[in-house]
């Protein structure tokens, strides 16, 4: 079992940046890849980028790539998301996840709770 608790988030003008962090705590936190999905009204869910449990390999949604990174912290089982050269459309609930999935981009084992991202124009 993998619990995800998220921080960061906010309210952006377009153009700027923001960090996501998550933390993941369990006895399995170590385990699996990781990474963020985004939630919009119009879109559903998407993923947006993940991390393999080492860090080495990284997979990105062709909308960010370029602008935001992820990377992890092993040692405290805390990935980060730097997104940076916001745009209107990337405004969501962000959420953390944790799965073998992530990698391919197609889902996840476990769910945060979520964080909003407003960029406005």
């Amino acid at each position: 079992q993998v619990q995800l608790e998220e921080s960061g988030g906010g309210s952006v003008q377009a153009g700027g940046s923001l960090s996501l962090s998550c933390a993941a705590s369990g006895p399995s936190a170590s385990d699996y890849p990781m990474g963020w999905f985004r939630q919009t009204p119009g879109k559903g869910r998407e993923f947006v980028a993940g991390i393999s449990w080492s860090g080495r390999s990284t997979n990105y949604a062709d909308s960010v790539k370029g602008r935001f990174t992820i990377y992890k912290d092993s040692a405290d089982h805390t990935a980060y998301l730097e997104m940076k050269r916001l745009k209107v459309e990337d405004t969501g609930v962000y959420i953390c996840a944790a799965g073998a999935s992530i990698m391919r981009g197609s889902g996840a084992r476990f769910w945060g709770q979520g964080t909003q991202v407003t960029v406005s124009s």
